[in-house]
Parts: C-alpha cells; structure tokens; sequence
C-alpha cells in the first residue's frame, strides 16, 4: 500500500507540477486575487451576484471566470497532494522498518512551504523569484517523492569499477539541469519566452544580441509592484532567453555525453529514456521560437522538463553502490 501510493502521490505531483505551468503561461497565475479562496469563497461563483461581491471586493481586478477556475483546480490538486504526503509520513512513522521517516517528513515540511509559495504568489503580484522558486519546490517534491519509491524498491545497477565516472557524471548532469530549469522558469516568468524571435540567433543574425544582464536577472525589486506580463525592457528580457538557450546548449552536449557512456555500461533503458526525452526536449524548445509559443507546446516543454529530471534523478539512484 506504500507504494501503491508513493507511485500515486508522484502521479499527483507530475500533473500539479503541468497544471503550475498551464496556469502560468495561460496568464492565470492572479485569477484569484486572495488565497486560499477565489474572491472569498472556496469555490467560483460565477453568477452576476458572485461577479458584483467580487468587483467590490477586488475593484481592480474583475472576475475572469475560466482564469479563476484554472487557478482553482491547480490549488484543489495542490492540496489534495499536500494530503496525500501527510498520509504518507503517517504510514512511514507508523511502520519503521520501512527507515522513510525523514524523508516523508522532510517532502510534508517542503509541501507546507509550497503552499506558503503558492500564497506568496498571489499576495506579492507573481513576483519572478517567487514564482521560480514555487517551480522549483514542485519539481524537488516531485524528484523526493520518486527517491521515495526508489528506496522503498532498492533496484540499483550491478557493482562495477566503471561506474564510478558515469556515476560522478550523472551528478553533474543533475545540478545542471536543475539550473537549466531554474533559468527557464526565469524565463517564462519574466515572459522572455519570445524575446529573441528568431533561431538559433537572436535579432536577426546577431550571435552576440544588444541585451541587458544587469537589469535581466535582478532577483529583487522590492514589494508592491504588479508583475503581471512583465515589467523588464525588451533588451533584459533578450538577456535571459539568450543565457536560457546558451544553458539549453551546455545542458544538450551533457546529457548526450551522459546518454552514451550509459550506452557503454549496458544501461540501454536509461540511455534510451534520457536521450529520447531530451531530443523531446530540445524540439519543443526550437518550435516554442518557431510558432511564437502555443500553449500546448509550452505546456509540454515544462512537462518534459519534469520528466527529464525524473529520468536523471532515476539514472543517480540506480548508479549509487552506497545505501542513500
């Protein structure tokens, strides 16, 4: 039962993890000015009374009904997964021999600081930094609650002296595409996505594009702004998605390194997985320039992105020797 719903809890988390992302890039991040509710009750009111309480409520922000919605939903599934660890750490201290009681209790305290992101999200105007780091606590619960499931099962490649480098390798893939995420979640919330509209170059022909670091990756600019499509200039906007594709670069040269010396350990499943999600990967990002960013593509690029750091998180697990 355990595992039936550690697989279900992760499950769970892959579709909030894709439902964050459809809300962000559908603009639907302040559909609900207010949290935990949506203009003050916990389900959408629709009706013209629901719209006249929230225009006095919230004059500044009128009801957008399908926006609230997207928002609401995404908060339903986020809680019902906060539930669903809580349920879990239970099982975990009630039965120690399974020895998952600090993990399940560290993914319950991590899934609280979540929610206090999801809040500050709203409260602070989808302030970048917290929006990035809202993405970033979703896809470690994801990642924690998969090494939950790893553990639990203890499959792991043979012992063999040249696993050693592949292993070393395969961290370093890891930190950076948790990097690489990071500067895309950067992206999307400074809505860079289409600042440089053309590929592979940017403005044209320009390898080396008119743009602005200082100003593109200033992490604080103090409370009360509404960041709401954006505040940046077009040029530190081009700035981030230009550091986003060079690290798309360094972070694709990387994992086909790490995709063919997974080939050389016999690791076909895991070379097969890495390598087929990351030319995914790669596609959506050139077709999210080449058809001005369709939902749909989006949506999936984030999606493929979570499961590509699942497959790395897999492939760490399965060449450590040592217990973790």
């Amino acid at each position: 039962m355990f595992r039936n719903l550690t697989i279900f809890a992760i499950l769970l988390a892959l579709l909030v993890v894709v439902l964050g992302a459809y809300v962000r890039l559908s603009d639907a991040g302040l559909g609900c000015p207010d949290w935990p509710g949506c203009y003050g009750s916990l389900i959408v009111d629709a009706t013209q009374k629901g719209h006249e309480k929230a225009a006095e409520n919230f004059p500044e922000r009128p009801l957008e009904v399908s926006k609230a919605w997207k928002e609401m939903i995404h908060r339903y599934f986020a809680s019902t997964l906060g539930l669903v660890i809580l349920v879990l750490t239970i099982m975990a201290w009630k039965r120690p021999e399974l020895g998952q009681r600090g993990l399940t209790t560290f993914l319950s305290l991590l899934v609280m600081f979540q929610g206090a992101l999801g809040m500050w999200t709203v409260t602070l105007l989808v302030k970048p930094v917290i929006v990035m780091s809202h993405l970033l606590g979703g896809l470690a619960t994801l990642s924690l609650l998969l090494l939950l499931l790893l553990r639990v099962r203890q499959k792991r490649l043979a012992n063999a002296p040249r696993v050693g480098p592949v292993k070393r390798l395969a961290v370093v893939a890891l930190v950076i595409l948790v990097v690489q995420i990071a500067l895309g979640g950067w992206t999307s919330t400074n809505y860079a996505a289409l600042a440089c509209p053309d590929f592979p170059t940017c403005f044209g022909d320009n390898w080396n594009p008119p743009v602005d670091y200082k100003e593109g990756f200033v992490l604080w600019r103090g409370l009360g702004v509404d960041y709401e499509f954006g505040v940046l200039t077009n040029e530190a906007r081009a700035a981030i998605h230009w550091v986003h594709r060079i690290g798309a670069l360094v972070t694709t040269v990387l994992f086909i390194i790490l995709t063919y010396f997974l080939f050389k350990l016999s690791a076909l499943k895991e070379a097969l997985m890495v390598g087929g999600l990351l030319l995914i990967q790669v596609l959506l990002g050139i077709l999210n320039v080449l058809l001005s960013l369709p939902l749909h593509v989006a949506v999936a690029h984030n999606a493929v992105a979570a499961l590509l750091l699942l497959s790395v998180v897999y492939v760490n697990f399965r060449l450590n020797k040592t217990t973790l």
